[in-house]
């Protein structure tokens, strides 16, 4: 069994909780910009630690005039905005504990959500939000309350909470101990119903005093990062903590539509994505230089920029590649760098494989993307690259203060200062993933020499073929997601023959790619289907991937679906990750004709 431990390197207080991390950063830097809010005309107006630190007592003691208890549980459903951290350290600084509900969640998902938490108040931002929760709000006995953002209330909160002493919120603020509750985060739930996170304080305490010392490029008085991951969910709710605790200037754009003029705008110096955010980047990238007749020319840059990226980890950058590079930076990949604001240096991606050849453009881009691994049971990161030293294609090695091991089924487990404590109410589940201390991840991987940890496949999503051959779909989706034309795709095949696959095409990019090449843009996705440019184009994806596996493993054939796959269809969760029994249940007439009298073919796939 491979293990490898990484000890904490800042000694742990089990007296601290998260308010702790705010207070700190007041007392050493009162006057840094910690947040930085839009403008009307398209600026941003910076916000100190000290208007942050008196905002959120402002309305902490809103809160207790309000009648919240410590102990008590508020449900928030918001998009990424500043709110969301005004709203969470007040929480913690009246006593309370946040639970998040996704924006997206329909009103039987924020029933569960607030019922089984036992949740007393809901914020909403929206109107239309409010509208969703307010379908069930008869239901909720224990909601007694509930504010809007969008309508000022939080503004009415503070300011009928002016009477409330300063002493009874520093009494609130204290009586959270490093064991106690934090928050409660609801799995969105690839199977099954949502379980509620247990993360006390000090997963978030150790976890980001820890990690900062890992993390010194980006957490230090120069950094800055745009959020605009939700941060419902544990990876933007870790980074944005950590910016507060390393006086980072976070500032927040949940319209991704907007996100590069907001980029530009803000310049950050850092981001936070999923590969698919670095996916588009680069497939945009790539078709608006098709559409001006510098499709080519874009290629060359990309292809000399991961050759680039290739050499540096070979030691030696040839002459020729090291002018070729220089000379088509200047040209194409520095056009793309301004887009990004100019001076982001570094990305810290999650939740799926970046794959290598995205992980070598991008770092010719001059931006180190960290890889990261976690989960929300670990409190966001258990591994991630360290710029000073990182390997593309690994998530890194363990955080200080973290240890992972590989079971003998290959299984990666992990201890530490992250792991949550238990699943809500639900001790049957609790048991089920934890051995011993040891939580079960039930993700597949390798751990090499150094303690780098490589991803390979999810436990309970590797397929067994007919012929008894283990296939991990994540090896082959992956690939051939990173196509522009394609959206998603689930990789079938459990007890059959062979693997096929269900595809959908990406409706943004779709019509930019029919217009680049000689089609028209404005056919339907049901006529695009079956175009047979944009059929041969799937193929040389497939076959791209199918030359990574062996022939038991390839995609021999495919189905692209005339409906996509969203989080509004149910099929993918709030982080984009595919729903697969979903998927499987929904489409499994389709998937029956892909076998029914169908006989594989000899190494290359076709088309159902």
């Amino acid at each position: 069994m491979q293990q490898y431990d990484a000890p904490a390197v800042v000694e742990a207080d089990p007296t601290a909780n998260v308010t702790d991390l705010l207070l700190e950063r007041v007392r050493l830097t009162p006057d840094r910009p910690l947040f930085s809010l839009p403008t009307a005309n398209g600026g941003w107006q910076d916000v100190t630690a000290a208007q942050f630190h008196s905002q959120v007592i402002a309305l902490a003691k809103g809160l207790v005039n309000a009648g919240i208890q410590p102990g008590d549980k508020i449900g928030l459903m918001c998009k990424t905005r500043y709110e969301w951290s005004l709203l969470d350290f007040a929480t913690w600084f009246a006593g309370a504990v946040l639970v998040p509900v996704y924006e997206t969640s329909s009103p039987s998902q924020i029933h569960w959500d607030l019922s089984d938490s036992g949740a007393i108040a809901m914020v909403t931002e929206t109107a239309e939000q409010f509208s969703r929760f307010d379908e069930i709000r008869a239901d909720l006995p224990l909601v007694g309350q509930a504010w809007q953002i969008d309508l000022g209330d939080l503004a009415k909160l503070a300011a009928a909470g002016t009477d409330v002493a300063d002493d009874e919120i520093e009494r609130r603020r204290v009586i959270a101990q490093g064991s106690d509750l934090a928050t409660l985060i609801y799995t969105a739930g690839t199977t099954g119903r949502p379980k509620g996170v247990v993360l006390t304080h000090s997963n978030f305490v150790e976890l980001v005093r820890n990690s900062s010392h890992r993390l010194p490029e980006i957490v230090n008085d120069d950094s800055s990062t745009l959020l605009f991951i939700t941060m419902a969910h544990v990876f933007a709710r870790f980074i944005s903590v950590l910016n507060i605790y390393g006086g980072v200037k976070t500032g927040h754009q949940s319209d991704t539509k907007q996100l590069l003029p907001a980029m530009a705008s803000f310049q950050p110096t850092f981001l936070l994505a999923v590969p698919r955010v670095f996916e588009k980047v680069y497939n945009s990238s790539e078709q608006k230089a098709e559409a001006g007749g510098r499709g080519r020319i874009f290629r060359k840059a990309a292809e000399v920029a991961i050759a680039h990226s290739k050499a540096l980890d070979a030691g030696s950058v040839p002459f020729g590649l090291s002018i070729q590079f220089a000379v088509l930076d200047r040209l194409v990949l520095s056009k793309i760098r301004a887009a990004m604001g100019g001076k982001v240096k570094y990305a810290v991606s999650g939740s799926a494989p970046l794959g290598l050849r995205l992980g070598h453009f991008y770092r010719s881009l001059g931006i180190t993307i960290m890889e990261g691994y976690g989960l929300t049971e670990t409190t966001a990161p258990v591994s991630v690259n360290p710029p000073s030293n990182f390997k593309i294609g690994t998530v890194g090695p363990p955080l200080p203060g973290m240890s992972v091991r590989i079971a003998d089924d290959g299984e990666i487990q992990v201890k530490g200062v992250d792991v949550f404590d238990g699943y809500w109410k639900n001790p049957e589940e609790t048991a089920k993933v934890f051995d011993g201390e040891w939580f079960k991840t039930g993700d597949i991987g390798q751990l090499d020499d150094d303690g780098f940890l490589t991803i390979t496949g999810r436990k309970k999503e590797i397929i067994v073929t007919a012929g008894g051959k283990n296939v991990s779909p994540a090896q082959l989706e992956d690939p051939i997601r990173a196509n522009p034309i394609i959206g998603q795709v689930v990789v079938v095949g459990e007890q059959k023959p062979f693997i096929s696959a269900l595809i959908t095409l990406d409706e943004e990019m779709l019509p930019v790619w029919l217009n680049n090449n000689g089609e028209d843009a404005t056919q339907s996705i049901s006529e695009a289907s079956r175009n047979p440019k944009v059929l041969d184009e799937i193929q040389r994806a497939v076959d791209a991937a199918n030359a990574t596996v062996s022939r038991a493993e390839s995609i021999r054939k495919f189905v692209v679906l005339t409906e996509d796959l969203t989080e509004a269809s149910g099929h993918l969760t709030p982080k984009l990750s595919i729903k697969r029994n979903v998927i499987l249940k929904d489409f499994s007439q389709v998937i029956e004709e892909m076998y029914s009298g169908a006989t594989a073919t000899e190494g290359i796939s076709t088309v159902g």
